[in-house]
């Protein structure tokens, strides 16, 4: 399961619908996110919701069980080689 599925799936049975339906979009995760600091975001939204539930899952947050897998990671950094790889060579290679 996708580290973004799973954190949707945690925040939905603590009851944080509106945090699973970002957490579904990637809104949370380190490689999918528009933000720059979406574990800040996961952090601030955790402590606003306030519920021991909420609280807890920070706590849990804290030590690293929603990042990303080594796998995400991996694919992130293929598909971030293969863009900087064809931006920098726009219009250099010759066919």
């Amino acid at each position: 399961m996708h580290t973004k599925d799973y954190l949707a799936a945690v925040l939905r049975d603590a009851g944080l619908e509106l945090m699973a339906k970002r957490a579904e979009t990637g809104y949370y995760h380190d490689f999918l996110s528009p933000l720059s600091c979406p574990a800040t975001q996961l952090y601030r939204d955790l402590t606003a919701a306030g519920t021991p539930a909420a609280l807890l899952l920070r706590n849990r947050h804290q030590h690293g069980d929603f990042d990303a897998s080594e796998e995400e990671s991996d694919t992130w950094a293929r598909n971030i080689t293969r863009i900087m790889f064809q931006h920098n060579t726009r219009g250099r290679i010759r066919k």
